[in-house]
């Protein structure tokens, strides 16, 4: 019988709980490092997984606050907590380096990888991407809201599979968290924050002003709607400026390919079209919008401004994006 691998999470709040529960469920010896309240939580009564499906998780845990509590080889380290608390974490995680056999993060944002690098040496760092949902209710309790047919994505950063990617989506896969080992990670990496940073821009931009308002509500009249086809339109041609093009690797939520292939008006109507849907969902939000409302820093120069940069160097139009970036970082300089 094969070992369970010993799978480290830094930065377990509502989706590292609910990765890190899953794969404990499934048989792998998780390890989360999270805030203490919540730490303490799991530990007293396990830890509550809601949503598409109803867990308890309490065997196969080991809930810990800081880095220099982990005990053992590490087979996968993986990186969770918000971008504005990275240095920190790495910093915090130092301690582990000689003990650690891969890294990968699974945060938002490009760049992260170079920042993984340098903490823990390029041999040890593959790429991952995820767009799997989960929320922290309350200490020791998650909501597990969304997921994907392929909900991660893992790959070697100068391209191809390997070992190790094929094991950790296997493990991931096992564990109803669907996954996939990539040639092109940086194809995944791309696509998900044209995604995201469209959807984040005109969320946290355009519906910060009323706490009422969610995706659905927000995209219920047609001007709202063709200022999210604005933003996505110039988020696709930055994307494909740098030479990919749209796949969709999170269908059914990601639709950059039918955004891709309509003119302005269609895509209109399919965004209409999109809110009715996510309106029979009340309180769909990005994270971006979350952060907004809750008056805490957003991600926006680990989401937003790479794609800026890249429109930039390449000379790609993006006004929108840029106003909408203004509007967020001007909204931060007021949340801490």
């Amino acid at each position: 019988m094969n070992k369970p691998l010993h799978i480290c999470i830094h930065g377990a709040g509502g989706l590292g709980s609910v990765i890190g529960g899953r794969l404990a469920h499934f048989g792998n010896q998780v390890t989360l490092i999270g805030r203490p309240a919540h730490m303490d939580a799991i530990k007293a009564r396990g830890l509550h997984i809601q949503g598409r499906e109803k867990l308890v998780v309490k065997d196969n845990l080991n809930c810990l606050t800081h880095p220099d509590q982990v005990e053992g080889q590490i087979d996968y380290y993986i990186l969770l907590t918000k971008h504005k608390a990275m240095a920190a974490a790495l910093s915090d995680a130092a301690v582990l380096k000689p003990r650690i056999k891969t890294a990968v993060s699974l945060q938002n944002g490009v760049g992260k990888e170079e920042l993984l690098i340098a903490a823990f040496g390029s041999e040890r760092v593959i790429g991952g991407s995820i767009m799997e949902g989960g929320t922290l209710l309350e200490p020791g309790t998650v909501l597990n809201h969304v997921t994907t047919p392929t909900t991660a994505y893992f790959g070697e950063l100068e391209g191809g599979s390997s070992e190790r990617t094929e094991t950790l989506a296997s493990i991931f896969s096992a564990a109803g968290l669907g996954a996939q080992a990539v040639d092109d990670i940086m194809h995944v990496l791309w696509e998900k924050v044209a995604q995201v940073g469209g959807a984040s821009a005109w969320s946290a931009s355009t519906l910060a002003g009323n706490p009422e308002l969610d995706f659905g509500s927000g995209l219920s009249c047609i001007e709202s709607a063709q200022h999210y086809v604005t933003i996505s339109k110039e988020m696709l041609a930055i994307y494909k400026a740098l030479g990919y093009t749209p796949q969709n690797f999170y269908a059914p939520v990601s639709f950059l390919k039918q955004m891709d292939a309509m003119n302005f008006d269609e895509a209109v109507d399919f965004c209409l079209e999109i809110g009715k849907m996510f309106s029979k969902q009340k309180g769909v939000r990005t994270s971006m919008h979350e952060d907004i409302l809750g008056k805490r820093k957003t991600e926006v120069d680990a989401i937003i401004l790479p794609l800026l940069e890249q429109a930039e160097r390449l000379n790609v139009d993006a006004p929108t994006v840029m106003g909408a970036y203004r509007v967020i970082k001007t909204l931060d300089a007021h949340c801490t």
